[in-house]
C-alpha cells in the first residue's frame, strides 16, 4: 500500500475494503445470536482468540522475534489495544447474543462513527468538516429508519435488553480501540501488530474464563464448537480486523468508522439469505440514506483524508 499509485487508487481501494469489512463484522453478530448462550461468552471469545493467534503466528512468529525490542517498548499500548478489541469487544457482544437479536447488536453498533468522531476531536482535535457532519447525520437518518421500519412513532416504544446495555458497552470498547489504533501507531507491521494485540488479548481474559470456569459455565468441546471457534478466527477476527487495521491508516479512524453504519444492512441481508426474513421498504430507504452519507462523509475534507493516510 505504500508504493506509489497516486491518489485515485488508494481511495477505489479504501471504498472496496469499506464494503467487504462490515460483511466480516456482521457475521461476527449473527454467530453471537446463533449461539444464544450455548458455549460460554468468555470462553467463546477466548477460544476464537487463541485459534487467531495459533493461525497467524507461522506467518508473524519470525518477524516478531526480530522486533521483540520494539515489542518491549510498546508492550503497554499492545495489552491496551488487546483489552478493548478482544476482551470488552467480545465476551459482551456473546453475552447480548442471549437475550437480543442481532439486528439490535448491529444499530447499536452502527453508532460507533459517531463516537469515534467526538473522541477524535475532543482527545486529539481531529477536524471534522460540514460534509462529513452532514454524511454522518444522513446515515444515522438510515440507520433510524430501519429501526423505526419507517413508523417514527416506533422510536419512542422501543425497550432495551440486558443484552443491549452489554452491546453499548462493547460499541463504547470498539470506539476507543479504533481511535487508538490511529493515535498510538506502532513500528510492527499490520499483521504483527494484530498478532502482539490479539495475544495480549488472550493475556486479559485468561483470568475472567477461569472464573468462568470457577463458576460452572464450561465449552463443551465437540465438532459445533470447534467450527463456530475456527469460523470466528478466521472471518470477524483476522479478516475483519486487518482490513479495518489497514483502512485506519489509509483514511483514518473517524471515516473508517462510516463502515459500522453497513453493518445494519448486510444483517438484514444476510437474516434474508439465512433466515429467510424478507426485507421491506424501510431497509431500502435507510440504504438510500446511508450509502450516500458514507460517500459524502469520506470524500469531504480532503486535508484530513491527506493527513490520515500518513498516519497509523
Amino acid at each position: 500500500m505504500t508504493a506509489p499509485m497516486g491518489d485515485r487508487a488508494p481511495s477505489r481501494l479504501a471504498y472496496a475494503l469499506l464494503l467487504v469489512a462490515p460483511l466480516m463484522m456482521s457475521s461476527n453478530m449473527l454467530a453471537a445470536r446463533w449461539v444464544e448462550g450455548s458455549v460460554p461468552p468468555v470462553a467463546l471469545a477466548f477460544g476464537r482468540w487463541f485459534l487467531t493467534v495459533a493461525f497467524l503466528l507461522p506467518f508473524t512468529a519470525r518477524g516478531l522475534w526480530r522486533c521483540r525490542a520494539v515489542i518491549a517498548r510498546e508492550w503497554p499500548n499492545l495489552l491496551l489495544l488487546g483489552a478493548l478489541g478482544m476482551g470488552v469487544c467480545g465476551p459482551p457482544v456473546y453475552l447480548a447474543g442471549a437475550t437480543t437479536t442481532a439486528t439490535n447488536i448491529g444499530l447499536i453498533y452502527s453508532t460507533t462513527p459517531i463516537l469515534i468522531v467526538l473522541l477524535g476531536r475532543v482527545f486529539w482535535g481531529e477536524r471534522v468538516s460540514a460534509g462529513q457532519v452532514g454524511g454522518i447525520a444522513l446515515c444515522l437518518a438510515g440507520v433510524l429508519t430501519i429501526i423505526a421500519r419507517g413508523d417514527p412513532g416506533v422510536l419512542a416504544t422501543l425497550r432495551f435488553t440486558a443484552g443491549d446495555l452489554w452491546t453499548v458497552l462493547a460499541t463504547m470498547g470498539w470506539a476507543v480501540y479504533s481511535v487508538l489504533l490511529k493515535y498510538r501507531p506502532s513500528r510492527l507491521d499490520l499483521t504483527g501488530r494484530l498478532t502482539a494485540i490479539t495475544a495480549g488479548g488472550v493475556l486479559v481474559l485468561l483470568p475472567f474464563l477461569a472464573l468462568e470456569f470457577a463458576f460452572g459455565e464450561r465449552a463443551v468441546f465437540d465438532g459445533r464448537t470447534a467450527t463456530i471457534w475456527i469460523f470466528l478466527a478466521l472471518v470477524p477476527s483476522i479478516g475483519a480486523y486487518l482490513l479495518y487495521g489497514k483502512l485506519i491508516t489509509m483514511v483514518g479512524p473517524s471515516r473508517t468508522g462510516l463502515l459500522m453504519y453497513l453493518v445494519p444492512i448486510y444483517i438484514a441481508g444476510l437474516a434474508y439469505l439465512l433466515l429467510g426474513e424478507q426485507p421491506r421498504l424501510f431497509h431500502l430507504a435507510g440504504v438510500a440514506l446511508i450509502l450516500p452519507g458514507i460517500y459524502l462523509a469520506t470524500t469531504t475534507g480532503g486535508s484530513t483524508l491527506k493527513r490520515a493516510k500518513g498516519g497509523g
